[in-house]
């Protein structure tokens, strides 16, 4: 196929906090050196911060040392954290406060701010672009250009395909962007990330990567209600016995609240359904009264990428770097990955720059790893590399003490090893040997259904293209996860894009493609692992606003 190409000194997928990271700290390089770099942003949302959704209490360190002058620059981080609260969740009704020496000191969270990380990304993004960056939103990086075992950038995605791949009258194929090195930020399990890891067998000596899903929503309360810049975590209900995780409240700008729940993806039991327990948090007395006779802005998810330190994989490839949640620099010590993602982007740009200098640069930019260990991102990710394999291995009340022990007494530095090597796919207990677990109707008040909520994220796909979600093999969902697991996608997909439904007399599995919201859960947690996410049209999915 004939396509049109262009070339790029470096080519960045993603335009998330490590991506536009990456793209300023190139420029400021470029231009302190009086050079001219092209420099090349793609985005598959339908425009910057579209698709970004976070907690999120962001943590400036690393704005900090990018834009000195954030404040003068207008950054939207005007609500400063005011306190903290960590509360555990005995039941429905009942709840503790946690004194501060039960608490890890990652969890305090002075000097820190409550914002909406996809504006905050709008203004990276126009901060990128007065210093000459190109960004292109609508533009998803779909393939990858390997030639003599390099990368050499990648190729934006065909529009205007029908469903079985045949062209339309619209069509207009993809575009090559090439470049002497590619950056690819594009977040949790990247599409784009996983196939480098696997082709350049990046992951080889790593821990296997380990996920959660995270559920947000954006509520206007009464002014009585809110109390600005106050950060409440909790632990225990209603997840329990059947899984890990915890949830948030975060008292934002506006009169606005965010209130979500993290469930980890090594949960065990198929009838769980993250979505309902989602829901069934809000209901807790502790989480209602702040909610009560508010109402609900917006609704999102998304996969979180949390096996911290022992799960990074190799970094650099040949003609290219992985970053940012893309690799899996989340400090889950902190449950905050937005400045570790800038910190790796910035590292990245400086080991591309030096490089671009040289007169016979390297195609493996391994130095990056060098930089990597000598910065204070490996030191926070050295110092909560247990925090996560304890959870998983010993629970939230074991594990929750020795990581207080270890982050409050020792700084992170007990003198143990503790890894999971068990990907979150596996384990899953038959259906049949699991609990069933009841779940109540929405009450429409403070708990919802999946599709009234999916119409709050603005999700929407062109219905005639391709499916971006590939099954491997068909008849799996219906003759492997049916009988065995009771098809947990039906359960685990925080959209409802999963259906088993009757048609002439006969179980189909139905993939309803268009609400799909890019949260990647299903490519993570499927037990077959037989399920692919590809990018879709360009601009499809979320339009988040303020998430």
């Amino acid at each position: 196929m004939e396509r049109e190409s262009m070339d790029c000194d470096v080519v960045i997928v993603g335009a998330g906090p490590a991506g536009l990271a990456s793209a300023i700290k190139l420029a400021q390089l470029a231009q302190e050196q009086q050079q001219e770099l092209m420099i090349c942003v793609v985005e598959k949302g339908s425009e910057v911060g579209a698709h970004i959704l976070s907690g999120a209490v962001f943590e400036p360190r690393a704005l900090d040392e990018l834009l000195p002058d954030w404040k003068n620059l207008g950054a939207p981080l005007n609500t400063p954290v005011t306190g903290d609260e960590i509360l555990l969740l005995k039941d429905q009704e009942k709840s503790t406060k946690l004194p501060g020496f039960m608490v890890p000191k990652t969890f305090h969270n002075d000097g820190n701010y409550i914002t909406s990380m996809g504006n905050v990304c709008r203004w990276l993004a126009e901060q990128a672009q007065a210093l000459g960056v190109e960004i292109f939103p609508g533009f998803p990086a779909a393939d990858i250009i390997v030639e003599d075992g390099r990368v050499a950038g990648i190729i934006t995605g065909d529009m205007g395909l029908d469903r079985d791949g045949q062209q339309k009258s619209s069509f207009e194929p993809g575009m090559e962007l090439r470049a002497r090195y590619t950056i690819f930020a594009e977040g949790c399990r990247g599409h784009l990330g996983k196939r480098l890891q696997a082709q350049f067998n990046l992951a080889d000596d790593a821990s296997p990567q380990h996920y959660a899903i995270g559920f947000k929503e954006i509520w206007d309360i009464p002014a009585e209600q809110h109390q600005p810049g106050l950060v409440v975590h909790t632990t225990g209900w209603p997840l329990g016995d059947n899984g890990t995780g915890g949830g948030y409240l975060y008292h934002a700008e506006d009169g606005q609240v965010y209130v979500g729940l993290i469930v980890d993806l090594n949960y065990t039991n198929p009838h769980l359904n993250p979505f309902a327990e989602f829901q069934r948090f809000k209901t807790h007395a502790a989480i209602a009264k702040t909610l009560n006779n508010g109402k609900r802005v917006t609704y999102g998810a998304r996969a979180i990428t949390k096996g911290g330190l022992h799960s990074l994989p190799k970094m650099s490839f040949p003609g290219g770097l992985l970053v940012g949640c893309n690799a899996g620099t989340l400090n889950f010590a902190k449950i905050k990955g937005n400045h570790t993602a800038m910190k790796s982007g910035m590292l990245a740009a400086e080991t591309i720059f030096a490089a671009l200098q040289s007169e016979s640069p390297a195609a493996d930019l391994t130095d990056y790893q060098d930089r990597f260990k000598s910065s204070w991102l490996y030191d926070e990710l050295y110092r909560s590399r247990n925090f996560g394999p304890v959870i998983h291995k010993f629970g939230t009340w074991l594990g929750g003490a020795y990581n207080t022990l270890d982050q409050n007494w020792f700084g992170g530095k007990l003198p143990f090893t503790i890894k999971d090597k068990r990907p979150d796919h596996e384990g899953m207990q038959k259906a049949a040997d699991a609990p069933t677990i009841d779940y109540t109707k929405p009450d429409n008040k403070l708990t919802f259904d999946r599709l009234s909520s999916v119409y709050l994220s603005n999700t929407n796909h062109e219905e005639e293209q391709p499916c971006h979600l590939q099954l491997a093999d068909k008849a799996v969902p219906l003759t492997v996860n049916l009988p065995e697991f009771a098809e947990p996608a039906q359960r685990y997909c925080p959209a409802g894009v999963y259906e088993i439904v009757e048609e002439n007399g006969e179980s189909v599995f139905k993939i309803n493609a268009q609400n799909c919201i890019h949260c990647k859960t299903c490519d993570i947690k499927d037990p077959s692992q037989n399920i692919t996410w590809v990018t879709p049209e360009g601009g499809g999915g979320p339009t988040y606003p303020n998430m």
